[in-house]
C-alpha cells in the first residue's frame, strides 16, 4: 500500500512508517580504545581541526571569502561581468563587460565566455566553453562556485573579502573518544524518499536509509541517516543531520552534522567529535538542510563543534 507523505516542519514523515516502528538493532556502546589507540584518534583529530581554522583564516574557498550569491529561480541562464545589466555582477580586476553565460543543463552547467578575450579556468586549464558538473571555476582573482542542490546557485569567493577580518578561530569541544562508535546502519526495510527544508526555504530531496542506535550514559538513542538526493552526491553518503540539548545554548542552534563513514567491514564510525557547523553559521550565501525533527536529542552531545558566533 502507497502511503501518503505528511508535510511537517523541516521534514515529510511517510506514514506507516516511523522511526519506532522501524527495525530497532541492539544499541552501540562507545568503541573501546587502547590508550596508545585514544591518543591516536585524538592526535588525528587535532590535526584535522587545526587544518579547518587554517582554511577558514586564509582560503580562497573559506566560508569567510563569500561576498555574494545569486539563484537561478525560475531562469536557466545567468549572464554574470562588470556591467550593471548582468544578472550578477563582478566588479573585480581583469572581469569584462559581459564576462560569461552559465545555463544550468540538467545536472550540469554550461559556460561560455561572452566579450572577445574573455576566459574562465575550470579543471585548471584556461577556456571560452566548456560543461562541467557542479564545481568551482575560476574568474580573474574570483572563484565561482556552481551549486545545483536541484536548485542552483552561484556562489562568489573573493579572495579579498572584507569578512576575512571578522576571523576568530572555530571553537571546539576538547576530544572525547567516548562519543566515538563503531556500529551498524539498521537499514530502512523501504528507503523512502522525503523532503528537507532548508534555510532558503527551499526543499530538498533526500533519502532515508536507516537509522544509528547507540548508547550513552546508559541509555538508548536513535538517529536516522538520510542521503540527499542531488547531483554530486556518491551513493555511500549517510548523512545525520541533528539537535541535542547543546543547541542555542553552546552550539549553532539549527544543528549540526556529522557523516557517517563506512568501515571495511560494513559497520560505519559515527564520531560526534567530528560534528560541525553547516556552513550557514559563517555565511548567507549558503544553503543547508534542517535537521529532522525525529533528530532531536534530549542529550547534551558535548563534543565536535561548538558556535563561534560569527552571525
Amino acid at each position: 500500500m502507497t502511503m501518503a507523505p505528511v508535510l511537517r516542519t523541516g521534514v515529510v514523515i511517510l506514514l506507516g512508517l516511523t522511526a519506532a516502528a522501524a527495525p530497532v538493532a541492539t544499541p552501540a556502546g562507545p568503541v573501546e580504545l587502547s590508550p596508545a589507540e585514544a591518543a591516536k584518534v585524538v592526535a588525528g583529530i587535532e590535526a584535522r581541526r587545526a587544518k579547518a581554522q587554517e582554511w577558514l583564516r586564509r582560503d580562497t574557498t573559506s566560508y569567510l571569502a563569500t561576498v555574494d550569491r545569486r539563484d537561478f529561480g525560475e531562469a536557466t541562464t545567468m549572464t554574470l561581468g562588470r556591467a550593471a545589466d548582468n544578472d550578477l555582477r563582478l566588479d573585480a580586476d581583469g572581469i569584462a563587460a559581459h564576462h560569461l553565460r552559465v545555463t544550468v543543463e540538467g545536472a550540469r552547467f554550461r559556460v561560455e565566455a561572452v566579450d572577445p578575450g574573455a576566459t574562465f579556468t575550470a579543471d585548471g586549464a584556461p577556456a571560452r566553453e566548456a560543461l562541467v558538473d557542479p564545481s568551482s571555476i575560476r574568474v580573474g582573482r574570483l572563484t565561482l562556485r556552481l551549486s545545483h542542490q536541484n536548485f542552483p546557485a552561484i556562489i562568489v569567493f573573493d579572495p579579498e573579502s572584507p569578512r576575512f577580518a571578522e576571523y576568530k578561530g572555530l571553537d571546539y569541544y576538547p576530544v572525547d573518544v567516548s562519543y566515538r562508535f563503531e556500529l551498524p546502519l539498521t537499514p530502512n526495510p523501504s528507503p523512502e524518499a522525503i523532503v528537507i527544508m532548508s534555510t532558503r526555504g527551499t526543499p530538498r530531496r533526500a533519502i532515508r536509509i536507516g537509522w544509528f542506535d547507540f548508547r550513552l550514559g546508559g541509555r538508548a538513542y536513535r538517529l536516522e541517516a538520510t542521503r540527499l538526493v542531488e547531483p554530486g552526491i556518491g551513493e555511500e553518503a549517510a548523512s545525520v543531520f541533528f539537535r541535542d540539548a547543546t543547541s542555542g545554548v553552546e552550539t549553532y542552534p539549527l544543528g549540526r552534522y556529522v557523516d557517517a563513514e563506512r568501515l571495511p567491514d560494513g559497520r560505519y564510525l559515527l564520531d560526534f567529535n567530528l560534528a560541525y557547523n553547516p556552513a550557514c553559521a559563517y555565511s548567507t550565501h549558503y544553503n543547508c538542510p534542517l535537521p529532522p525533527r525525529a533528530n532531536t536529542l534530549d542529550v547534551e552531545i558535548r563534543a565536535g563543534e561548538k558556535d563561534a558566533h560569527y552571525h
